[in-house]
This record gives C-alpha cells, structure tokens and sequence, in this order.
C-alpha cells in the first residue's frame, strides 16, 4: 500500500479523512471483515476495538476500514488503514 493519504475523487472526503461526516465507500466494494484491533486515540491513550469492513479504492492506494471502540457506545468510522494508530490483534487462536 502507498505512503500517501487516499483521496477518493468520486464520494469519499475531499480532505483525505473520514471526519464523521457519514462517509462511506460503495456498499458492493466493501469486504466484511472481523478483526480485533487496539486503536491508539489522538490524545494517546488506547482503546480495544474492531474492524467490521476493509475498502481498497484501487491497487497502489491506502486501504480503508472501518473501525469501532468497543464499550463506549461510538458509530463505526471509516478511516485510511494506518497500523501506527490501528494495532491488529489475533482474531482467534491461543
């Protein structure tokens, strides 16, 4: 995946970030995933949570998904896959 933030010209922000405006990619481009993550929050401090669906705009650009913190009540967010901020954690297994 390339370095550089995703912009998506045809229905994503034009900012390059889901800013919890309703965003969301083409429902029939979006592959169900279930994959816990630990999210590292702006302010620094982290929180369990999972990631229920990836977008991958075109081949060389930054995946999607989208992300919810687990026990507090927040909406899924769709954000650019960033693994400084998203820890993938093992979705089954010892």
């Amino acid at each position: 995946m390339a370095d550089r933030p995703h912009q998506d010209t045809r229905t994503g922000p034009a900012d390059g970030a889901a800013d919890g405006a309703g965003w969301q990619p083409p429902e029939h481009e979006v592959e169900p995933a279930y994959q816990p993550v630990q999210i590292n929050r702006a302010d620094g401090s982290w929180a369990v949570g999972r990631i229920n669906g990836w977008w991958r705009p075109s081949a060389g650009e930054r995946a999607w998904c989208r992300v919810r913190a687990l026990g507090r009540g927040e909406a899924p967010t769709w954000v650019p896959f960033d693994p400084e901020r998203l820890l993938l954690l093992p979705a089954c297994g010892t």
